[in-house]
């Protein structure tokens, strides 16, 4: 009796061994098969990315020269012997041609930008330098729109571990996405933008804060993706393109925000390169 259970015990030990392993085998080629899945769909996804970026740089150029043409065009108008009101019609429909060539040039070079490969060249930068230059260089368009922007920076550096003309166009973007907000946004109160900068250990933090109209959370959850906006005549790329710099750096691009209490945009970044 003892030896008929051993063997019938030996007997199920093999069956649920080799069911074991057939299962662990199957997960296997599962995984295999959703491994080789994946690389297709990402050599799928590359060679597109490559066309669409040829694409982009094959419409820019003919596009150039649909606005030179569209200025040439509007100095002769100039130069017609027509009425001043027929002169004026024609000069309108120019005006709106140039126009309109300058805006897909700028949809063209958002898209480039997006879409493009991000090669960073990251060194050990001061981030008081780079919020500096980048206050001089807006200061004037801020203006123009009735925004202050202003700095507000520490008496000691912020190191930061960093591609400067990268981050400085991710910092741009969102400066020029909250002049364009508070623009547009009702009420008297002031119209301010901050750049503040503080140093960890470990990180550099750097805040882009408005005083505009804040961002409700459902526009929060949307925010980041390629070609959602609020506002006309965005792309939708600004946002995304700003998180894509900064998670090149192996940064974090964080926003904290409620409806009429402004919005803050947090970037942090390796204080040091990476091991």
């Amino acid at each position: 009796m003892t030896w008929a259970w051993s063997i019938a015990a030996f007997v199920l030990g093999v069956v649920g061994a080799a069911l074991i392993a057939r299962l662990v085998l199957a997960r296997a080629i599962a995984r295999t098969r959703e491994a080789e899945r994946r690389a297709r769909a990402a050599e799928h996804l590359a060679e597109v990315g490559a066309m669409t970026g040829g694409l982009a740089h094959e419409i820019r150029n003919p596009l150039s020269t649909i606005g030179l043409n569209a200025q040439l065009l509007a100095e002769a108008v100039e130069d017609l012997g027509i009425s001043d009101a027929e002169r004026a019609r024609l000069a309108r429909r120019t005006d709106a041609l140039r126009h309109e060539t300058e805006r897909l040039g700028g949809i063209l070079q958002d898209f480039l930008e997006f879409a493009g490969e991000m090669r960073i060249d990251p060194g050990p930068i001061d981030i008081r330098d780079m919020v500096n230059d980048l206050v001089d260089f807006y200061t004037p368009q801020a203006e123009a729109m009735g925004v202050r922007l202003r700095a507000d920076l520490p008496a000691t550096a912020v190191p930061a571990h960093a591609d400067e003309g990268h981050l400085k166009q991710a910092v741009l973007n969102l400066v020029i996405n909250a002049a364009q907000a508070m623009r547009g946004a009702e009420g008297a109160g002031p119209r301010e933008i901050i750049l503040r900068a503080q140093s960890t250990p470990a990180h550099a933090e750097l805040h882009v804060i408005d005083t505009g109209p804040g961002i409700d959370e459902a526009t929060r959850a949307r925010m980041f993706e390629p070609y959602f906006t609020t506002k006309s005549g965005g792309t939708g790329l600004g946002l995304p393109t700003s998180r894509r710099i900064v998670g090149a750096h192996g940064g974090h691009l964080a926003v904290h925000s409620e409806p009429g209490r402004g919005t803050d945009f947090v970037i942090t970044l390796p204080a040091e390169s990476p091991a």
